[in-house]
């Protein structure tokens, strides 16, 4: 078997085997094959596509590559929860904790963000003495006794994956459906899960900026969930502004907690339940979306829900103390209200645009050295629908002096992120469509 060909036989559009690509990623991982034969064939990949079965064979070549977690000795089914990203998402703080609270273990493993905030383990880590290291057999043993657990990713999982797609950034092969998939599943295969279910986000804010564009990513990844087996389900989200009220660790943790109170944001409560829905339907805990709603909104309305996140901050190291006393989180020592320069509706609001201004305060890393703080980020008074008077409040920087760089130009930035008319807008969308084996049903 030689490189050269098997290029040529995907720049003909013709599809690999299962073998072939995985001799094509072992040798990559190995070293013997170099980059700029795999940058010809991901150039390949991006113009020709992959068949479903063979994203499948990359998806599994790439999740084989490294570490693979056996989750087995967890008892029952194992339902795993994904987000392609966006602004302000803090879905997998409420659902980890709401979706253990009705019986479907959640065997979390999350990584550090780059970008807007910081990562999931950033923000449990805002709650004093919450610890994200463990080995393996305790992981198992703590989801065994309180349902759930979120550690941060151990070991050496799909360095196939941390290889390719370096070399697709620096080779403009990033946007490539098929690649983007299997880059995303390899990892969830990876870590044992035995189902999905995936938050695709699109608009401004996301990496999908088109609903057509989410839906075929979807689709793929659902139809590599299908090929190996694993039942998966995706949601599309809107992304065109963040999710919640809040854009920061420590300010997104809070909200969490209010959330899973009943005193969240209307859009991340929805979503939340959306997802935990699916979640329980895929652990059979649940044999309608009716069904699993409702037991989802009894956790939460009983306090079950808040409990559980409890049990496992105090498992975690974590004081849970704080889960009812939120001050004793991180806080900035300033903040700074951006306001509304005129009267008026707000039609709509940049996402990126604001989740870049949070990072500016400290919020997030421009690079993996980058230091973040906690305590810095954005919370926003007003959202797309809102009514805003002039001189009236539209978002509260909350920063460090030492962490923040230019607050009066990220101030600037935020305000002109906000676009204010005199009409009211139309009722915008939140969830546009749900994506199974069986097809996709929009909902708008």
């Amino acid at each position: 078997m030689r490189t050269v060909d098997l290029i040529h036989k995907k720049r003909d559009g013709h599809p690999l085997t299962a073998d072939e690509i995985t001799y094509l990623i072992q040798g990559y991982v190995s070293g013997e094959i170099p980059d700029y034969q795999i940058a010809a064939w991901a150039m390949a990949v991006y113009f020709q596509g992959m068949t479903a079965e063979e994203t499948a064979h990359l998806t599994m070549a790439m999740a084989a590559s490294g570490d693979q977690i056996d989750l087995s000795d967890i008892q029952g089914v194992k339902v795993d929860k994904h987000s392609t990203g966006g602004v302000g998402d803090t879905t997998t703080l409420v659902l980890v904790p709401l979706v253990a609270a009705v019986g479907v273990p959640v065997a979390k493993m999350s990584g550090r963000g780059l970008g807007h905030t910081g990562g999931t383990i950033d923000k449990l880590e805002s709650i004093p003495g919450f610890r994200v290291e463990q080995s393996r057999q305790s992981f198992l043993d703590q989801i065994n006794r309180i349902g759930a657990a979120v550690i941060s990713q151990t070991g050496d999982i799909t360095p196939a994956d941390k290889k390719l797609y370096a070399l697709r950034d620096v080779t403009a092969t990033v946007e490539s459906i098929p690649l983007i998939a299997s880059s995303i599943m390899s990892k969830k295969i990876a870590s044992g899960a035995d189902a999905m279910v995936l938050d695709v986000k699109t608009g401004q804010g996301a990496f999908m900026k088109t609903l057509d564009d989410a839906i075929a990513l979807a689709q793929a990844m659902v139809d590599i969930g299908t090929e190996v087996g694993r039942e998966t389900v995706a949601i599309i989200s809107d992304m065109e502004q963040p999710l919640g009220r809040a854009i920061g660790n420590a300010l997104e943790m809070r909200e969490a907690i209010e959330t899973l109170q009943g005193n969240g944001p209307a859009d991340l409560l929805e979503l939340c339940l959306k997802l935990g829905a699916h979640m329980m339907m895929l652990g059979g805990r649940a044999s309608s979306e009716r069904e699993a709603r409702a037991k989802l909104e009894e956790a939460i309305r009983t306090g079950h829900a808040l409990a559980k996140l409890k049990e496992l901050v105090d498992a975690q190291g974590g004081d849970p103390t704080a889960i009812e006393q939120t001050e004793l989180l991180p806080a900035a020592p300033h903040q700074l209200e951006v306001k509304a320069e005129r009267s008026g509706f707000v039609h709509s609001m940049a996402a990126e645009e604001v989740g870049v201004a949070a990072m500016l305060l400290g919020a997030g890393r421009a690079t993996k050295e980058s230091a973040i703080d906690l305590a810095a980020g954005i919370l926003l008074q007003k959202k797309p629908g809102d009514h805003v008077e002039a001189g009236e409040a539209l978002a509260i920087l909350h920063y460090s002096p030492s962490a923040a760089k230019d607050v009066d130009a990220v101030a600037r930035r935020v305000q002109a992120a906000y676009d204010i008319r005199g009409e009211q807008p139309g009722k915008g969308h939140l969830i546009y469509a749900v994506v199974t084996k069986d097809g996709v049903r929009k909902l708008t």
